[in-house]
């Protein structure tokens, strides 16, 4: 077993005693927190969990835009929203004069699904109000940090396997009850990291601007800031696409001030 491999194998227990305890445990500071921990900044903060530092190959060579496969290095810890933002949390940003835009619900319900409808500017209002709300850093994922995390240790096209299978997700093909919607956030089991819907649901905005290709990419984790910046990354698939679309490498890109029905986004936090 590889050390990724054993990583995971790790903090999945690790998740499985925290749930067990029914409450997410709070340390006294990031540098007390361990792997797979579950906190929140506020009792209305998405909830996060820490992912360990790491390597992994990036990328497959499924598609051009997914090569070259390149290893990455994620050098330190760091914290990732559990569950895609909810229209709750969305709506609680917007009571506060937080986030200026109010999304559509496209008639399916607010409350734990995940928010669509949102550009990659308002994810970054979004996450700008956090961060003033709470004191702490927030931001967007990168990319590689999103692929790392989603993986769960997994080397497979699918956290959970080979196979998109029936059961795992909420896509076209993915067998789910609700076709054509979003599902509540937490719906499907997680990953060994403890992240839910890193396949399909909503597609996830991240950092990084656009580039067609993975050649001259970042192999720290970190965003990659050149490129076509009026176009952003999206990662995960939604609900609205074929089991290609939500494997563990699948990329997409969108204008960053366009908002579409099936975009959405998930936190990312520094640890101090």
């Amino acid at each position: 077993m590889g050390r990724l491999a054993c990583a995971a194998a790790a903090m999945a227990a690790l998740v499985s005693l925290v749930c067990a305890a029914g409450a997410s445990r709070a340390a006294e500071s990031d540098d007390q927190r361990l792997p797979g921990e579950l906190f929140r900044d506020c009792s209305d903060c998405p909830e996060l969990v820490i992912v360990p530092s790491g390597e992994f190959d990036m990328g497959s060579t499924a598609k051009p835009t997914e090569q070259p496969v390149h290893r990455v290095r994620i050098g330190k810890n760091f914290a990732i929203g559990r569950r895609d933002v909810t229209f709750a949390e969305w709506d609680r940003c917007v009571a506060q004069s937080g986030c200026r835009f109010n999304p559509p619900d496209q008639g399916w319900g607010r409350g734990d699904r995940p928010v669509t409808n949102v550009s990659w500017d308002d994810a970054k209002e979004f996450v700008t109000w956090l961060s003033k709300t709470t004191g702490n850093s927030y931001r967007l994922p990168t990319e590689g940090e999103w692929e790392y995390a989603a993986r769960g240790g997994s080397t497979t096209p699918y956290w959970w396997g080979k196979e998109v299978g029936t059961g795992h997700a909420q896509c076209a093909e993915c067998g789910g009850g609700e076709n054509g919607q979003t599902v509540s956030s937490g719906s499907f089991r997680p990953n060994a990291f403890g992240l839910y819907d890193t396949a399909g649901n909503a597609a996830e905005w991240v950092e990084d601007c656009w580039n067609q290709t993975y050649r001259g990419a970042p192999i720290d984790g970190s965003a990659w800031t050149n490129g076509d910046c009026s176009l952003r990354v999206l990662r995960g698939g939604s609900f609205a696409d074929k089991a290609l679309a939500v494997r563990s490498s699948a990329r997409f890109r969108y204008d960053e001030d366009v908002r579409y029905y099936a975009n959405g986004f998930r936190v990312a936090r520094d640890l101090d």
